[in-house]
């Protein structure tokens, strides 16, 4: 699958989460609104990172459809490179990010799993 590809999915599965989410009860979402403060967070700075991909990637398709009308290579354009260049350092802030998010979750696991072998 490629980069874009998998940005299509993941903001395509944000936005039915999302939708999920609200259409709980209040009072299911008031108990875990503590809960979830801080991951949230997170979550949503790596989708607004992946809209942002999103954005760049429709930048970069229309231009290099313009070059390409005129029978030029779109890769000596400046333009088309610096698009390029910046959806490179949106891909590495997007991996960097849900890697600490995984980091994160997995030790809120082990914390929850040691609570629930020492309860016993």
């Amino acid at each position: 699958m490629s980069f874009w590809e998998k940005i299509e999915k993941d903001i395509k599965k944000n936005i039915q989460e999302g939708l999920t989410f609200f259409k709980e009860g209040s009072s299911a979402v008031s108990q875990k609104i503590g809960k979830f403060t801080e991951e949230g967070k997170r979550k949503y700075k790596v989708f607004t990172l992946k809209t942002k991909v999103q954005d760049e990637f429709t930048k970069l398709g229309g231009k290099i459809y313009d070059l390409r009308r005129k029978s030029k290579n779109p890769m000596t354009n400046k333009r088309v490179n610096e698009i390029i260049l910046k959806i490179k350092k949106l891909e590495a802030q997007i991996k960097s990010k849900e890697k600490k998010i995984k980091t994160r979750a997995k030790k809120t696991r082990r914390k929850q799993a040691k609570k629930k072998g020492g309860v016993k």
